[in-house]
């Protein structure tokens, strides 16, 4: 993979040798190596549940035949983008039995230098740097240049960020918005959250917004009409459905669609992102044009008074294959910059 530097940036090969970009989801976790600004190669991905820990799977990546033939022997400098919170040295995974110590992780990878970054902040971070052929857009809107910008994206869970114009560049969210409320706008949604109140407590917009989110939607539809609960599982819920296998599995992406709509006009509102709203994560990329077809659109500028506001915001499915790459390049970048500074 070579991917757009920022254009200040050449593609000189880093002095101290290559640096480990990892984007760790609830699912999966991706390595790759930056051998210079915009050049990530070595790709490769891992089970999270084939590895006990993170250290074991980052120990598997920098043992793997494809680093030995590239000559690859140390690596000082890593970033990692996770699916969590990251609100100081120890990180528990919100969606896989993952914890561990930043520092206590670098230690024992003999890294000199680890960030750990929430992956949906480390994702807005990627957002300037996505050129027309790693995004569609979804109905109409055009961008204005150095406004606000929103991310969301369902996968294992619901990831959401911002990206908002700072002093030289860009500040990227930490956002934990996947765990709002769900707020339910039509009888439909009213009668599956009612549904998923006997399952949870309290539902947020992750508990429908996600993999699993699609399987409760299907539960929930299959309660409501009356018709067999084959508990489907995610991915065989959208192969059935863009197969034009089940009329049931259709519903229920189209009912998924009108949700993410509205809970991405909500975020579009709140912050005035006039520079578009992007949407990635595991799912919506894989419903190609059925996204498009959509209820999502016309929900998304479902907002009363706020309709021509809306109409103007662009929507974005992002379609780069790894993007949160670039996103935790730059931060990593800007850290070791920060630090030569201070050092000089």
């Amino acid at each position: 993979m070579t991917v757009q530097p920022p254009q200040s940036v050449t593609s000189t090969a880093f002095a101290d040798g290559p640096r480990l970009l990892a984007d760790v989801g609830g699912t999966n976790a991706r390595f790759a190596l930056e051998f210079a600004h915009g050049r990530i190669e070595l790709i490769d991905v891992l089970a999270c549940a084939d590895y006990p820990t993170l250290a074991d799977a980052l120990r598997a990546y920098l043992a793997s035949p494809a680093l030995a033939a590239a000559g690859v022997t140390a690596i000082r400098h890593a970033a990692i983008a996770i699916a969590n919170p990251v609100t100081g040295d120890l990180v528990r995974m919100t969606n896989h039995h993952w914890e561990f110590s930043i520092d206590a992780l670098r230690q024992e990878c003999g890294f000199a230098t680890l960030l750990v970054e929430n992956d949906f902040t480390a994702l807005a971070r990627a957002l300037p740097y996505l050129d027309a052929s790693q995004k569609r857009q979804v109905g109409g809107g055009a961008a204005c240049a150095q406004r606000s910008m929103g991310l969301l994206g369902a996968g294992t869970g619901l990831g959401v960020s911002g990206l908002v114009p700072a002093a030289g560049g860009w500040g990227a969210l930490r956002s934990e918005g996947g765990h709002v409320t769900f707020s339910p706008a039509n009888d439909t949604e009213i009668a599956i959250l009612r549904f998923a109140w006997g399952e949870f407590e309290h539902v947020s917009a992750e508990r429908l917004l996600s993999g699993v989110g699609l399987e409760l939607i299907y539960r929930a539809l299959a309660h409501l009409n009356d018709q067999p609960d084959l508990r489907l599982l995610a991915p065989e819920i959208s192969r059935r459905a863009l197969a034009g296998e089940c009329a049931l599995c259709d519903q229920v992406i189209e009912v998924f669609c009108g949700m993410l709509g509205t809970v991405a006009g909500n975020l579009a509102i709140t912050l005035g992102a006039q520079g578009g709203i992007y949407i990635g994560g595991g799912i919506v990329p894989r419903l190609g044009a059925r996204f498009d077809a959509s209820s999502f659109r016309s929900r998304f500028e479902q907002k009363g008074r706020f309709v021509s506001y809306l109409a103007q915001v662009p929507t974005y499915v992002i379609t780069a294959a790894y993007p949160a790459f670039l996103g935790v390049s730059a931060i990593l970048s800007e850290k070791l910059s920060a630090s030569a500074a201070t050092a000089d």
